[in-house]
């Protein structure tokens, strides 16, 4: 069962919310996974199970990124404000720059969101995992 990872700032997660719940019967087929406050907002609203990490301030969106890195997350849902400035945005670039490196598609408005969602429900999408293992090799030495 595939795996999204929600996010979303305090400004945002009233259209995260919104988002989530005219996809609900979709969002019930995959394994949902959270920061804390939006997933305790999730699970409350739309009555499914959420896999909730720390809030994003505290550490959450590098918990979302492990999981990215480890290769536990399909695909992630990030509404981050734009004009607004985080306390935490080294964490937030980390989990992008981690998404972006694992080739983990990633949405950021809600348009990008239905469109991730209208592609993965076809059904046919395999996301490619990259090999760095030539980056690991070059470390080693």
């Amino acid at each position: 069962m595939p795996t999204l990872g929600l996010v979303a700032h305090d400004s945002r997660k009233e259209a995260l919310l919104r988002w989530a719940k005219e996809h609900r019967s979709q969002l019930a087929a995959w394994t949902l996974c959270a920061t804390g406050t939006t997933g305790t907002l999730i699970e409350r609203e739309l009555g499914l199970p959420v896999k909730k990490f720390l809030s994003g301030p505290l550490g959450g969106d590098l918990q979302i990124g492990a999981e990215i890195a480890e290769q536990r997350m399909d695909w992630l849902i990030f509404f981050w404000d734009p004009l607004a400035a985080q306390p935490h945005d080294p964490d937030v670039k980390a989990l992008l720059r981690v998404a972006v490196l694992w080739n983990v598609p990633v949405a950021m408005s809600e348009s990008s969101a239905d469109l991730l969602l209208r592609g993965l429900a076809q059904g046919d999408y395999q996301r490619r995992v990259p090999d760095h293992s030539n980056y690991r090799t070059r470390g080693a030495q």
